[in-house]
């Protein structure tokens, strides 16, 4: 009962409403949502401003605790020795419906079974037998 009343004296004052009066009311409804927007991008503009500092004040705490690690760690130096290394390459492969992962992987399997360094090999082409 108590909310026909209210509908009911809402729809009448709606009724005797100049344009004028509706225009200040849009106007005014438009200003408060656009106000709430407002608020609600500052509101998340300083989390996340608040969250980046905190990210950057952990990576450099991080970094300080990595570099005084480095600093603290004794230099070892390991060194080995120096294999020479197998002069030249073998050319320019031709590939006949061949990719280029299934060559190179080709040419690895028969530089292994036939024990000899990759470099050594000399393939011509390579075509894929259907």
């Amino acid at each position: 009962m108590f909310d026909n009343i209210l509908v009911s004296a809402a729809v009448e004052k709606a009724d005797d409403m100049s344009i004028a009066e509706a225009g200040i009311t849009a106007v005014f409804g438009y200003a408060v949502v656009f106000t709430g927007l407002v608020i609600l991008m500052i509101v998340l503009y300083c989390t996340g401003a608040y969250f980046k500092s905190k990210d950057a004040k952990a990576k450099a705490a991080a970094d300080a605790e990595a570099a005084k690690k480095k600093a603290a760690a004794p230099v070892v130096a390991e060194t080995k020795p120096e294999l020479p290394l197998a002069p030249g390459s073998a050319g320019h492969v031709k590939l006949f419906d061949v990719p280029d992962k299934e060559a190179a992987m080709i040419m690895a399997i028969v530089a292994d079974k036939m024990q000899k360094p990759l470099n050594e090999l000399h393939f011509i082409s390579i075509k894929e037998v259907k």
